[in-house]
């Protein structure tokens, strides 16, 4: 069986550095390493259309925004193919056929669903789209039969939920779609970077991001502004580094290179936390040191985007031809699907050669 990756975002935004840390830069070492036969990188449009109904110039203006997000990050279309979700028909009808196959109750248990229904405080208004989000994504990962969705832990429910729809379908109609697995961040200060804000969750929708294509004074701002332990008045108090974004940033991003360059008084990060938890060590000059990280990290992002963004038409061509390529990919599925669920009636020439034996009268 073919190793294949099936992975995307929503057009809702530009990309920020928790997708970065979390699921975008392990994309690009996955892409590189040669391992998988398959990578497919999809902008999930539709699904951002399922809380965006009504503002729909929002999702489609992103969509370019997050295909430079992904090229500059160093997502390669000779390597990956690049598609947009709401171009690919196929897995509107494959979300239909999996639907009967999941229960109200088991959507209303997934935690990712329960999680972000509260977080955008729809209570008994929930779109019937956003709800039935997870079997959205089933349909997305099991046409190109995925085998591995590189994620964020928070997308683990999700994952599980398109294993059960995977075993409930094969289990009644035959072994057809693949059962996928997730591929967590290897550095576990990436699972979930939290805002700079100090809220548990990097979002969008509250204006507590870094983006990967933000400016370098724009980024400064945030840095130095970022929270850190409260109780760290002066210098000379004892800091903690549990639970101090600053802190969680370094741990996604540091390296000790880094140190040799920006930090030379600490060998590691171990060694400046020692120093920040015994006292003695500002707020200030950890947060310039992050600063330099960062800027480290995305310097290299932010120029290969100017260049990119020079031909956006040549942009919108390799979404247009990936799409196209990936359509057939997911047309080839259905057509199992179908075939497995015995509702391709035209193309079952069994079944019409015995419906017309049935009818046909006897030479008796």
């Amino acid at each position: 069986m073919d190793k294949v990756i099936l992975t995307g975002d929503r057009p809702t935004g530009k990309l920020h550095v928790g997708h970065y840390v979390g699921s975008l830069k392990r994309r690009v070492e996955l892409q590189n390493s040669g391992t998988f036969d398959k990578i497919y990188i999809m902008i999930a449009d539709a699904q951002a259309l399922t809380d965006n109904a009504h503002n729909p110039e929002k999702v489609r203006q992103n969509i370019i925004e997050v295909a430079l997000d992904y090229m500059s990050a160093g997502l390669d279309p000779e390597k990956v193919t690049f598609l947009i979700q709401s171009q690919i028909p196929e897995l509107t009808e494959l979300t239909f056929y999996y639907a009967n196959l999941v229960t109200v109750a088991r959507l209303k248990r997934n935690p990712t669903v329960k999680s972000e229904i509260g977080m955008r405080g729809f209570g008994e208004s929930i779109p019937a789209g956003f709800f039935t989000y997870p079997i959205s994504q089933a349909a997305d990962i099991t046409a190109f039969k995925g085998t591995v969705v590189p994620a964020g832990e928070d997308q683990e429910p999700m994952i599980e939920q398109c294993r059960e729809i995977v075993r409930s379908f094969n289990g009644i109609y035959g072994d057809v779609l693949v059962e996928p697995k997730i591929l967590l961040p290897d550095n576990k200060a990436c699972l979930r970077l939290p805002g700079i804000d100090g809220n548990a969750k990097m979002s969008k929708s509250l204006g507590n991001c870094i983006y990967l294509s933000e400016s370098a004074d724009s980024i400064k701002k945030k840095v130095m502004s970022m929270f850190t332990d409260p109780n760290h008045i002066r210098v000379e108090d004892p800091g903690k580094v549990e639970g101090n974004p600053v802190f969680t940033y370094l741990d996604a991003f540091a390296r000790d290179e880094h140190f040799a360059e920006f930090a030379p008084d600490y060998q590691n990060l171990d060694e400046m936390k020692a120093h920040y938890m015994r006292g003695g060590l500002g707020d200030v000059k950890v947060k310039k040191f992050l600063l330099n990280v960062i800027n480290a990290e995305l310097e290299p992002i932010r120029k290969r985007r100017e260049e990119l963004q020079k031909d956006i038409p040549a942009i919108y061509d390799i979404l247009k031809k990936g799409s196209e390529a990936a359509e057939q990919v997911a047309a080839n599925t259905l057509d199992e699907v179908k075939s497995a669920m015995k509702i391709n009636y035209f193309d079952d020439k069994e079944l019409i050669a015995m419906q017309s034996a049935k009818y046909t009268p006897s030479e008796d």
